[in-house]
């Protein structure tokens, strides 16, 4: 047994300075040696670090793959309840404006009337113009200036609404983030809004002055024109729609854009053609009763060419071409008294034949008021029918009264033509517009009966107030002075009476008054004060 121990021993021995050798020889060569003479521990050693870099990148994206779809799950979770919570939203989503009023939140209905509200407030009433030290006004509801308030707040509920759910999502998230305005489109009567400015534009200090015309006595008066400014209404219709559109008319004034014209040239023929006129001849029809007035025309008293030379002859600032009137041959008063069916009135005086300077005074002033026409509307002037009075017109020296005294004067007596027609004029209840009364009570007519003239001083005038023209006719013969109203009944005519009476004397004066009663079949309809007056006593 000590023999075999001893042999397994040495054994041992030996086989440990083997081993010891073989390290040494391995501790003495590089590494790389060692791996390449020991390939099976390299191979070892590959996979081992590859099993463990393999363990660990599973392990990363494990956590990576649960974490994406976490946030994934997450992400849809909210896109699908903010795509409920915007379907189910019916106001206006958030960070929405119009004209810069936050809107956020608010139905659409309310968006346009708080819309309204505060541009009815902000607004004003008038646009001022300025052009230098002048200035304009123009009224912003007769141009009719208005904004779109239904339109805007439209476009403001449909911001969010109008794409897919994604684009419409992304419009909610982005106005949280981004505001959007919305500039609602202003409206404006441009018709209108170019007549005020075309008005405006001959207002300016700096305008241009156009030729112009006009009729005086038998002359056409022709004004040369001056260069100046206009306004340039396009731009300046622009610029008004951006200052009311921006609210800056709000406190500034809106600036008039102009431009420098010349005044258009002196068209002589257009000025014919606008003056011109064919006389009118007078007619009248019976069924129904209407009568049509004649009327004057009128035309250059020399040819057109002859009036362009004078223009063209040099420049002047006044030109004056002669005038002529064309008469009708049938005029108003020639119309018989056929066309005027019906007597109105009449009244007569007595004057004394044996006066022949007088009495030629009285059939002059007549036989210019005999057969006038008065047409509805109008007004008949005694001093513009009858004329002056003067000798080349044929009248004489007759007694007047002048200052409270009796003289000769030339055309007296002929306020016996002008009281006998006042007479007749209130039996036609016709409106008696200008009248006065002698100093002293006539001998012709009682006191309140009367009505004097002085040429240019004094006038009698009345009113056709009827609806069918009336027509005088009048005579002077025989020591009677006749005056007759015809014309067309109406219905609702009154039969006329007058009243006067001496209302008190004293030693100096005599007070009366008149008054014009109306009747209906007899029965008085009413009383109407024609005047009170005060005579000098004799």
């Amino acid at each position: 047994m000590s023999t075999n121990n001893n042999l397994l021993k040495k054994s041992d021995e030996k086989k440990f300075e083997e081993n010891q050798e073989i390290k040494s020889q391995i501790l003495e060569k590089p590494k790389t040696e060692t791996i390449q003479e020991n390939p099976k521990i390299q191979e070892q050693t590959f996979e081992e670090k590859t099993n463990n870099i393999d363990t660990e990148t599973s392990n990363t994206i494990s956590i990576f793959s649960l974490i994406l779809i976490f946030i994934i799950t997450l992400m849809l979770i909210i896109f699908t309840i903010f795509t409920i919570y915007n379907s189910l939203n019916t106001n206006i989503i958030s960070g929405v404006s119009i004209k810069n009023l936050d809107v956020s939140n608010m139905s659409k209905s309310d968006a346009k009337y708080i819309l309204d509200q505060y541009l009815s407030n902000v607004l004003p009433e008038e646009l001022i113009l300025k052009h230098g030290d002048f200035e304009a006004t123009i009224s912003l509801s007769q141009i009719e200036a208005s904004f779109d308030t239904k339109t805007a707040s439209n476009s403001a509920y449909n911001v969010g609404r109008q794409g897919n759910i994604f684009q419409n999502n992304f419009y909610v998230i982005s106005t949280l983030f981004g505001k959007v305005n919305i500039e609602p489109n202003l409206n404006i009567n441009k018709k209108q809004l170019t007549k005020n400015l075309e008005e405006i534009s001959s207002q300016l200090p700096d305008a241009v002055i156009q030729s112009s015309y006009y009729i005086e006595d038998n002359n056409l008066i022709i004004t040369s024109g001056k260069e100046g400014n206009v306004i340039d209404i396009e731009k300046t219709i622009d610029a008004i729609k951006s200052s009311i559109s921006s609210l800056d008319c709000v406190k500034n004034p809106v600036e008039i854009i102009v431009k420098t014209e010349n005044p258009n040239i002196i068209d002589i023929e257009k000025i014919h053609n606008e003056i011109y006129k064919n006389p009118v001849d007078a007619y009248y029809t019976t069924n129904p009763f209407t009568v049509f007035p004649s009327e004057n025309g009128i035309d250059f008293n020399i040819s057109i060419d002859e009036a362009k030379s004078i223009i063209n002859a040099e420049q002047k600032e006044e030109y004056t071409i002669p005038l002529k009137t064309l008469y009708p041959n049938v005029t108003t008063n020639m119309i018989g008294t056929e066309a005027f069916p019906d007597l109105l009135s009449e009244y007569s005086t007595q004057y004394y034949a044996s006066n022949r300077n007088r009495t030629t005074n009285l059939i002059l002033a007549a036989n210019k008021i005999n057969g006038t026409v008065i047409m509805p509307g109008e007004i008949f002037s005694y001093n513009k029918v009858v004329g002056a009075r003067t000798i080349a017109a044929g009248y004489k020296e007759a007694p007047i009264y002048v200052q409270g005294k009796v003289v000769d004067g030339l055309g007296g007596g002929i306020c016996q033509i002008t009281s006998t027609l006042y007479n007749a004029v209130v039996y036609a209840n016709l409106e008696v517009t200008q009248r006065s009364n002698h100093q002293f009570v006539p001998s012709y007519v009682t006191a309140s009966r009367d009505a004097t003239v002085v040429y240019g001083a004094l006038d009698f005038q009345f009113k056709n107030n009827r609806n069918y023209p009336i027509k005088i006719v009048c005579s002077v013969s025989g020591g009677i002075a006749n005056f007759k109203i015809f014309g067309l009944k109406q219905e609702d005519d009154y039969e006329v009476e007058i009243s006067s009476y001496e209302t008190g004397r004293s030693s100096t004066s005599i007070y009366s008054e008149a008054y014009k009663i109306l009747k209906k079949d007899g029965k008085v309809i009413g009383k109407e004060l024609l005047s009170k007056d005060t005579y000098k006593r004799h």
